[in-house]
């Protein structure tokens, strides 16, 4: 190493642990390098081995998911986003990450810049961002605080969304004291590479071959953003604002047509970009992935900051921005593109064959580290962490469905009313609504009356359909069957709006690994989820790990939030929504022919009205699952369904209320039989699984009870819909009596009268 003239702090253990370093790690760094690191060493190291980079904590068990499909184009891990080929020559990418902890601290930025930042994982991939989504979790908005933090990040969402000009079709929210002080915010984008257009790769090679950085100038802004991400929100977590990106969609609207004109000029050799650890994490991560090295001149990065250091010039998290490996000889081509759309473009390396990444501040070396140390799945550290199964979990599966009384038939009404205005249930206009749903009008179903969105693909039958999707008080009630339903239910969920599952991404949300009984669940988890994307054919194609997700209070519901992917054949016949379309329609609930118990455990209903939350995940069996979804599309693809929608939150009556509500002028009569030993709240409002409720015109009625016979599933009969009363009955005796309007009311103002609140 050169002789410094930088003036550095002294670098040892303390300096070490202060960037997130154990003693372990620090004394494998001195063995690895076989010297004490510079500063600006310490600081990639550290970034570079938390557990939002290298998954140090994580990627022994995510390898174990099913990560293999006859429609993957990439493997999982191998680039920015998963990639599946779809057919008719069009490949999707798609991906979800989390934003949680800087949401916490700075709500508007934070949430804006993980749009941003799931956005560019898509057009890296050469692919054109078409649709997002997100999957929101807070505290209970009674805290005034909660409702500064929600209002903040769907503000940052769409601000930034509707600038950078994709739709936001759909999502998910969900409200629990668990969140209070470490909300969740997952973001989902969805691109498309089309017939004719480049795929590109996260990859250095080619010795000599230029590295450009492009987009936008280097700031001080997300500086140790990756491990302020992998440490537990405390009280000093508000002192760390500087950790929290700043984002400029605009910038970024400039940076997707440049990037994507780039690719397809044949100019580039590889390109990611820079997200968690900046410059650091791009060019290890493509240089390891080349087999390769780089040798960096960091002073020549364009900044917009004074007095900037190689440490923090590395470090940087500053959003819209790119690394990229150009062909050498096509520099004035990349140059030209990025001038065009008056974007910096600075060339500030080369391609080398040692392995090594090489930073250079004014001549003076101040890094040289080999990129295998550092990328995820190299040799950053591995750890299989202890496991505990949590003591909370012998007092939960000891509930007794009998310790808490039945409803009686004359509560019917107000209890149901009561969950239509709950927020979890309640209608999220008042989210989506502040999201551009319909731009570049490709939106055939976004938010609203459907289980899943609809994106069509233009010039071809084909759409997407797309869905996030978990219920976290299963997975933190049975960790592994809660992973299991988070898949299915996703799954379902796209079934119902005409689509066939294909694959997922996922955001795995969890706690301190560190703590066995949290690292338990988390691994349990992992293991439902594996299970039932292999019986649903659906692989992983990557995803995000987010732990340390725990306030003072304690950790937040264990939240492996699915974002599936499906494909809707003939957009404009198959895309189904679940609202009731026709008076006389029969209603029919697709069900396993079997269902061994059914309950109020784990229910929003027993959340909502006894105040608990315990017992069992609901029944479900994953091949019983499977059969009903089969049935459900067969029958979406013969077109015999008008509406589909699955049983969830509320059960069986919220469901149908659901149906009935958002069409405004069309109730049901339903009629509904206990099943044995069954009680009355179970039967309306229980939340056992693999249900999926249908209406289809009468003509159909035989069609679909031999369909369901032959795939071994019931298809019972419960109603029909009617003019503008909705009504069940439960063994002949009349429970729920209300109208369209009045569950529309209530479910549509539940959230803003609660936003309105000043105190």
């Amino acid at each position: 190493m050169s002789t410094m003239r930088l003036k550095e702090p002294k670098v040892d253990l303390e300096l070490a642990r202060g960037h997130g370093l154990t003693e372990e790690e620090y004394g494998w760094i001195l063995d690895k390098l076989g010297r004490t690191p510079t500063f600006v060493e310490l600081g990639i190291y550290s970034v570079m081995w938390s557990e939002h980079c290298s998954y140090k904590n994580s990627i022994v068990e995510l390898k174990k998911l099913p990560r293999e499909g006859k429609a993957l184009l990439v493997g999982a891990g191998e680039e920015n986003a998963g990639l599946v080929d779809i057919g008719d020559g069009i490949a999707v990418a798609f991906k979800i990450e989390s934003h949680n902890h800087p949401s916490a601290v700075e709500p508007y930025q934070g949430a804006a810049t993980g749009v941003g930042g799931i956005q560019r994982d898509i057009f890296t991939m050469g692919a054109r961002p078409i649709c997002s989504l997100n999957s929101l979790r807070f505290g209970s908005l009674d805290n005034p605080r909660v409702r500064y933090l929600f209002d903040g990040v769907v503000r940052g969402i769409g601000d930034y969304g509707n600038s950078f000009g994709v739709p936001t079709v759909g999502g998910e929210v969900y409200f629990d004291p668990s969140y209070e002080g470490n909300p969740l915010v997952n973001a989902m984008s969805v691109g498309i590479i089309e017939p004719g257009n480049k795929m590109a790769s996260a990859i250095a090679e080619g010795v000599g071959n230029p590295v450009f950085i492009v987009g936008s100038a280097t700031g001080r802004d997300g500086i140790h953003g990756a491990t302020f991400a992998s440490e537990e929100i405390s009280e000093a977590s508000e002192a760390k604002r500087p950790s929290v990106q700043v984002g400029d969609p605009f910038t970024e609207k400039l940076l997707l047509e440049a990037s994507l004109e780039v690719i397809n000029s044949g100019a580039v050799v590889g390109i990611q970009d820079m997200g968690a650890a900046g410059i650091t994490c791009s060019s290890c991560e493509m240089s390891e992935k080349g087999n390769s090295g780089m040798i960096l001149h960091i002073d020549k990065v364009p900044i917009r900051e004074t007095g900037m250091t190689p440490y923090e010039i590395m470090l940087s998290e500053s959003q819209e921005r790119m690394l990229i490996v150009c062909h050498k000889g096509k520099e004035s081509v990349l140059l030209a593109i990025f001038d065009k759309w008056d974007l910096h473009a600075a060339e500030i390396g080369h391609v080398t064959d040692d392995g090594r990444v090489k930073v250079l501040w004014h001549g003076e070396l101040v890094a040289d580290v080999p990129a295998e140390h550092l990328a995820l799945g190299g040799g950053a550290p591995v750890y299989i962490r202890d496991t505990k199964k949590p003591e909370y979990l012998d007092q939960t599966s000891a509930f007794k469905t009998e310790s808490v009384p039945d409803m009686s038939p004359s509560s019917g009404t107000e209890v149901l009313h009561r969950l239509l205005g709950a927020p979890n249930i309640a209608s999220k206009r008042w989210v989506y609504e502040q999201y551009d749903t319909m731009v570049r009008t490709n939106t055939v179903v976004g938010p609203g009356p459907s289980d899943a969105a609809v994106v069509r693909l233009k010039d071809s039958k084909k759409g997407l359909a797309v869905k996030t999707d978990c219920n976290a008080r299963y997975v933190y009630l049975n960790p592994r069957k809660g992973g299991q339903i988070a898949v299915a239910e996703a799954a379902r969920n796209v079934v119902c709006a005409g689509g066939r599952p294909v694959a997922i991404t996922n955001c795995l949300n969890f706690g301190n690994p560190y703590k066995p009984e949290q690292y338990w669940v988390f691994k349990e988890a992992v293991t439902g989820m594996g299970e039932a994307c292999r019986v649903l054919e659906t692989p992983v194609t990557g995803g995000n790990v987010s732990f340390y997700n725990e306030s003072p209070q304690g950790a937040v519901f264990p939240t492996p939030t699915i974002g599936m992917l499906g494909v809707v054949e003939d957009v404009d016949a198959h895309a189904t929504t679940f609202e009731f379309k026709n008076e006389g329609d029969i209603i029919f609930i697709l069900q396993p022919a079997i269902i061994e118990k059914d309950g109020i455990e784990a229910s929003e209903y027993l959340s909502l009205v006894h105040g608990l939350t315990t017992g069992d995940a609901p029944n479900f069996d994953i091949y019983s699952e499977k059969a009903v979804q089969d049935t459900c599309l067969s029958l979406i693809q013969k077109g015999c369904v008008q509406s589909a929608h699955d049983v969830s939150d509320g059960g069986l009556a919220v469901c149908l209320a659901e149906m009935s509500l958002v069409s405004k002028n069309l109730g049901a009569e339903i009629s509904l039989t206990t099943m044995s030993k069954s009680r009355l709240d179970s039967t309306l409002f229980g939340e056992a699984q693999s249900r999926i409720v249908i209406a289809v015109s009468p003509k159909h009625a035989e069609h679909v009870k031999s369909v369901a016979l032959e795939n071994g599933v019931a298809a019972i009969g419960i109603g029909r819909v009617s003019g503008p009363m909705f009504s069940i009955e439960v063994d002949n005796q009349p429970i729920i009596l209300s109208t369209p309007e009045t569950m529309h009311h209530i479910y549509e103002t539940a959230i803003p009268n609660l936003m309105a609140r000043k105190k």
